[in-house]
């Protein structure tokens, strides 16, 4: 597991990063948003630790922002800030998790452990190759041409960007659709021949591959 902690304070990033050695994590560290935006560029991480008090930038801020250019690996906040209102703040931003200083090593790495498992739901602006999609915008590019999808569409390339590159199962893609109320076995199949009609047209080289035996992925190859 890849890690990237964002804290100026040396004791403390200090402290952090031998508990998350000592446990078997790889760590990253940054002293500011400006370093950790650099980081985000060469490597790639499975958690991001972030102190809300920085020199160069508010946490909040740069957590927006990360969410923005479609970074969707899961946020954990560091604060000494505790109202209800500074965790829905955070939230609001885009962090998966809040956690307010004093804290204990247990609580943490049991924080730590949830969140690295998993990839973040947060980001609004997902890009794969030249295929772009924002969700704020509820718009759809391959290039520079505009992509038409149905909210069915919508959901299933969705859900294949925030995997990407990884290969989801048909159930697990089905499950993404149209949770637990799944249609016939052949929708998906159907449904992924619109898409991949609209996405890889004629022409240009194709995302959308069938993965035989394991399930389907988004990437260029």
């Amino acid at each position: 597991m890849q890690i990237l902690v964002i804290e100026d304070n040396l004791d403390l990033a200090a402290t952090l990063l031998d508990l998350l050695q000592l446990n078997q994590y790889q760590c990253d560290h940054a002293m500011s948003a400006h370093r950790a935006q650099q980081l985000l560029k060469l490597h790639s991480f499975n958690l991001i630790i972030l102190d809300l008090m920085l020199p160069d930038m508010d946490g909040l801020k740069l957590c927006e922002r990360l969410r923005q250019q479609g970074i969707d690996t899961p946020i954990l906040m560091l604060t000494a800030r505790e109202t209800l209102q500074d965790t829905l703040d955070g939230f609001a931003a885009g962090a998966d998790d809040y956690l307010t200083k004093p804290f204990q090593n247990t609580e943490f790495l049991a924080r730590v452990r949830a969140l690295s498992k998993r990839r973040s739901g947060l980001a609004r602006h997902l890009e794969v190759a030249d295929l772009v999609m924002n969700l704020d915008a509820k718009q759809t590019l391959r290039g520079t041409n505009k992509v038409e999808l149905s909210p069915t569409s919508w959901k299933l390339l969705e859900a294949l960007m925030r995997a990407s590159p990884n290969v989801l199962s048909k159930r697990l893609l089905e499950q993404q659709v149209w949770g637990e109320d799944v249609p016939d076995s052949n929708s998906l199949k159907v449904h992924l021949h619109r898409l991949r009609k609209l996405v890889d047209t004629q022409g240009i080289p194709p995302l959308i591959h069938t993965i035989k035996g394991h399930g389907y992925c988004l990437r260029s190859e």
